[in-house]
């Protein structure tokens, strides 16, 4: 199931430059799998001083995460939810924003309860390996239905 930046953006807190994802190619239970192309972009919020360090990768894919726990949440997403933990975080790359394709984000849910899920995560551009990891993340117990005032 294709899903627009506009439809995604309305899962995650964040707005304007600070969403990042472009596309949800594919979701199902346990996985998703996100485009974004703002890396190139000058005016990514994330860069600093000119450059886009491939750490950043992890808001990507907290966002990635965040999305699929809105699609798999019935339509209800988190007030907030917080990275705990990283666990076996490699980047293969210094520098994000100085590659060509894509960015393809894969997350996989490893194991929930109740507001704690652990995801495995990676980012691809084309064939190259860019970071991949494990991350540990507390959602607020405070849940406001999408489209609620």
């Amino acid at each position: 199931m294709l899903m627009t930046r506009e439809a995604l953006a309305a899962l995650i807190p964040h707005a304007g430059t600070m969403c990042l994802l472009d596309v949800v190619l594919s979701w199902d239970e346990t996985r998703i799998r996100c485009i974004a192309r703002n890396h190139r972009d000058l005016d990514n919020p994330l860069r600093h001083a000119g450059r886009l360090a491939a750490l950043c990768g992890v808001e990507y894919a907290s966002q990635a995460m965040a999305v699929h726990g809105g699609l798999t949440g019935g339509g209800t997403r988190p007030a907030a939810g917080y990275l705990a933990s990283l666990r076996d975080l490699a980047c293969h790359v210094e520098r994000l924003d100085d590659v060509a394709d894509d960015l393809i984000i894969d997350a996989e849910n490893l194991t929930g309860e109740g507001s704690r899920v652990i995801y495995a995560f990676s980012i691809t551009a084309g064939d190259r390996d860019l970071l991949k990891g494990r991350a540990a993340v507390v959602i607020d117990a405070g849940v406001a239905k999408l489209g609620a005032a």
